[in-house]
């Protein structure tokens, strides 16, 4: 019987890039599930910089947050709703403001958790 041992692979020289906001790691998250469910696989990505986290981390996040009870099911509901439509409720439209309350609440939370980590600058 083989040892096997698992070794991460190093980063080499491809800088990490942390993200701007937490909405754009969220915008970033669906767009990596969005490609998933077309069959995708996600790869080390090869590219001028690599991110910080794999898109489950920010799954993971929110998901902690609504298990400790500070993010709903409307929380949850509108993060989607808004992310698969790549862009956050307009405050200013009178059917999204409920809706833009809820997520300012929902990124301000998600965000805290993402700095925390390293994952948001």
């Amino acid at each position: 019987m083989s040892n096997l041992r698992y070794v991460p692979k190093s980063q080499g020289e491809v800088p990490v890039d942390p993200f701007g906001s937490a909405e754009e790691a969220w915008f970033w998250f669906v767009r990596c599930q969005q490609v998933r469910r077309e069959g995708a696989q996600l790869g080390d990505g090869g590219g001028r910089f690599s991110r910080p986290c794999d898109p489950d981390d920010v799954y993971c996040a929110a998901i902690s947050l609504s298990r400790r009870g500070l993010l709903s099911r409307a929380h949850l509901t509108t993060l989607g709703t808004f992310g698969l439509h790549g862009r956050p409720p307009d405050a200013r439209c009178r059917d999204e403001a409920a809706a833009s309350r809820l997520w300012d609440e929902a990124i301000d939370r998600i965000g805290t958790v993402l700095r925390a980590k390293g994952i948001v600058a």
